[in-house]
């Protein structure tokens, strides 16, 4: 069935369409190729590291930390549990006992796994190092001691954007002798949060190179495309990657399993519904514990995660009430010593089984697992094979499955195995140039030191850089002197008000009206729509009723109630075309990809029951909202439509369903979320006069996902009919069409309209290519 090597087909007495499993592959185990320690490597640090059990680098590990102590900027790109730790450690270590004064700054992209690092390095035991946490859990009394004393720094981007660098002067002896700069797990350093990402790495190694520094970087990752070209546009440097994986790797079958429809349980409009990814892997799970095989189940929620630990507990007290204790939850939130225990219980083997969010993803050093289950493609090939690299032991087969949730990402891939198991992984997509980003992260730059001619051409980019300057300059931000561009205040600090993980659009806190209390924040882009005044917000697996949203204020206020509905907001948009950047032709189908203005507004919300039933809509009076981002869309004529059956009449409808399922396959191409894409599709635009569909980026300025989109138009649509034509549903489901954050309630949506739309766009894109051969670019 699959046509790859090594799989099975599902039972053959049981009909395809039902058999949730729809692809077995085993992938065969790795021998591991050692190589010599390096030379250069300090001999106290050999027998530290064989201390703990490591003879001898891996190939990777070798060649990576060869380039970082020859000064060369590496980023290393292997798979779970490779080692990537010893490529920068082998050359910080090196260093710092050539030079007793040289220091380091390690960066990740959360605080758990700076922290699991840090105890890695103090485990060593090697003298004369002085590694020290610096990040927001740190006392005062041990930052200034880390500031002061502190040889190795661990820390996350967060704290250098607001502490460390707007407070250079007072690290100065640190950063006159910095000589690693080590960002681990790169690759989650995508979209506008890796754009600010990119723009600090630029501030700090301007700043460093005012005390007299030029660090090296070494940066880890997973496995993604063209690991050196998106390390560079991070950096700002070229990078040469190493991409062979020299580390052994355990054998592993991968299944990939789809819940079966549902058709006694309707959804939304009727649709038909699968049987919950999360129940499933629950039951998974159970059944793993009851073998006895040490397991993991890996949930997109907070919520999902306790729900799921408390099923599978319930399951296994049916068969053996003994083993209902060794079945746990794993998520953010708890307590750092709540974690710790229970890293510690599953590396030790008193749990068998953890139900997890992302957190046990990245860093913490948990693997030789029996087996993984995944409920739900967490988003991206990357973070699949992060999670499923949890499962393996040297010599021992391994299990690891895919639960299909209903969504269209999901459905394609159970049943297209070559796009997750024979495909590279995606591009990670980042645009340092966004001028929403671009424009505070210059006002923090010369807050920090004057910005001269020579910063802005070698560090931000030139004349896009002098365009923002200019504004800012003109808005009152900064000024301008014969020298360079200065930030005119002593005292305030533009970092305190500049939010690296944000929207750009500010965030609204949710405040509990009777105590004060401040339960969370929202997105300031998204507050209309999940923060209105009747919506429904749960924190902590606790509901509660917005009373009233003021977003001048930035304020919204709850109060605790559990009611027995949901509530799902209603909106409108329009998507004016701003600038068209690119267009090609391809006989009725013409193709864009340019600047547009998003303007949506929530205009109503309506309550509904849990199996989706419509119980009030309440109109709402909230301002809209403007969005200036960057878009793909393209053009079909009516003529070419109404020949091939989609009349007038059907046209809305195939047209918003081919639009909702290519917003959900954009992921596949570019490490993104659903979440951060928006869309529009319409029969008549006012701007091309003719039936159009919009993706576009939900971020200001764009985040590189609609121009990813335009590069690979042509795979991405190819798989979006996949999708479609895959779902077993036969009017359209979540699976397929339907979409959680439709402001139109999912109508009107046309399944069969949607494949005839795709077929006629792909034939056009095939027989009328545009000039000069095919836009397409390697994913």
């Amino acid at each position: 069935m699959s046509g790859i090597p090594g799989a099975a087909d599902p039972a053959e007495d049981v009909p395809d369409d039902l058999h949730p499993l729809r692809h077995a592959i085993r992938l065969p185990p790795r021998p591991g190729r050692p190589a010599p320690w390096p030379e250069w490597v300090p001999q106290n640090v050999v027998r530290a590291l064989r201390d703990t059990g490591v003879e001898a680098p891996w190939s990777h590990q070798a060649e990576g930390a060869e380039l970082a102590h020859a000064g060369r900027d590496v980023v290393v790109a292997t798979g779970t549990a490779s080692g990537k730790s010893l490529v920068y450690q082998l050359p910080v270590l090196a260093r710092f006992a050539e030079d007793p004064r040289a220091t380091a700054l390690y960066l990740s992209p959360t605080k758990a796994l700076a922290a699991d690092q840090l105890r890695a390095l103090s485990a060593l035991g090697v003298p004369d190092v002085r590694p020290s946490p610096y990040d927001g859990d740190t006392p005062m009394d041990e930052r200034d001691w880390a500031r002061r004393h502190a040889r190795w720094i661990f820390s996350n981007p967060d704290m250098l954007h607001r502490s460390l660098l707007p407070l250079h002067g007072r690290w100065s002896a640190f950063l006159r002798r910095l000589s690693y700069v080590v960002v681990d797990e790169c690759h989650t350093y995508r979209g506008v949060f890796g754009s600010h990402v990119a723009l600090l790495l630029r501030r700090l190694l301007r700043v460093a190179r005012r005390y007299g520094a030029t660090p090296t970087i070494v940066l880890a990752s997973a496995t993604v495309a063209r690991p050196a070209e998106f390390a560079g546009v991070l950096t700002g440097r070229d990078v040469t990657a190493v991409v062979e994986d020299g580390s052994p790797s355990a054998g592993r079958t991968v299944a990939l399993w789809e819940p079966p429809l549902l058709p006694e349980l309707g959804g939304e409009n009727g649709a038909p519904v699968r049987r919950p990814a999360s129940t499933e892997s629950a039951r998974m799970l159970a059944d793993l514990v009851v073998e006895g095989a040490r397991s993991l189940a890996f949930v997109r929620s907070r919520r999902g995660a306790e729900t799921t630990a408390l099923t599978a507990q319930r399951l296994v007290a049916d068969v053996d009430p003994d083993l209902v204790g060794r079945v746990a939850a794993y998520r953010g939130g708890y307590l750092p010593e709540e974690r710790r225990a229970l890293e510690s219980a599953l590396v030790r083997g008193e749990l068998l089984g953890v139900a997890t969010t992302n957190a046990l993803e990245l860093g913490v050093d948990i693997a030789g697992l029996d087996a993984v289950v995944v409920a739900g493609f967490p988003g991206t090939r990357a973070s699949f094979w992060q999670q499923a690299g949890r499962a393996g032991r040297a010599g021992d087969e391994a299990l690891v499955v895919l639960v299909a949730r209903d969504d269209p990402m999901d459905t394609y891939l159970v049943h297209h195995p070559h796009a997750l198991l024979g495909a590279p992984v995606e591009s990670c997509v980042l645009d340092p140039g966004n001028p929403y980003v671009l424009a505070p992260q210059l006002a923090c730059a010369a807050a920090e030191l004057p910005l001269t001619e020579e910063d802005v051409e070698r560090d931000f980019g030139g004349d896009a850089a002098r365009t923002v300057l200019d504004a800012l300059v003109e808005d009152g931000v900064l000024r301008k002197r014969s020298v360079g561009w200065f930030w005119p205040s002593a005292r305030e600090r533009p970092a305190a008000t500049v939010d690296i993980r944000g929207s750009g659009l500010g965030q609204v806190a949710m405040v509990e009206a009777a105590t004060g209390r401040m339960l969370g924040t929202v997105e300031g882009s998204s507050a209309p729509a999940t923060a209105h005044p009747g919506a429904v917000y749960l924190h902590r697996g606790e509901s509660y009723v917005v009373d009233e949203l003021d977003l001048a204020a930035g304020l919204a206020l709850v109060h605790a109630e559990d009611p027995d509905w949901r509530t799902d907001a209603r909106s409108t948009a329009d998507v004016d075309v701003v600038r068209v950047r690119s267009r090609t032709d391809h006989g009725p189908v013409s193709v864009y990809f340019g600047d547009v203005r998003v303007t949506g507004q929530v205009v109503a919300y309506q309550r509904r029951t849990p199996d989706g039933t419509v119980l009030e809509t309440v109109p709402l009076d909230l301002p809209a909202q403007t969005l200036e981002t960057r878009s793909v869309w393209y053009t079909i004529d009516e003529e070419v439509l109404d020949a091939a059956g989609i009349t007038p009449a059907r046209i809305p409808g195939a047209l918003h369903a081919a639009e909702h399922a290519a917003i959900g396959l954009l992921p596949l191409f570019a490490i993104c979320d659903r979440w951060d894409i928006g869309g529009l599709s319409t029969a008549l635009h006012p701007d091309t006069g003719l039936p159009s569909v919009f993706v576009h980026d939900g971020h200001p300025g764009g985040a590189g996902l609609a121009e990813r989109g335009h590069a690979v138009l042509e795979r991405w649509l190819r798989a979006t009919r996949a999708a479609i034509g895959d779902c077993g549903c036969r009017s359209g489901c979540p699976s397929c069409v339907q979409s959680p954050k439709c402001g139109n309630g999912n109508v009107p949506l046309d399944k069969a309209g949607a494949v005839v739309v795709l077929d006629l766009v792909l034939t056009a894109l095939a027989e009328h290519p545009a000039p000069g051969g095919s836009q397409e670019a390697p994913a």
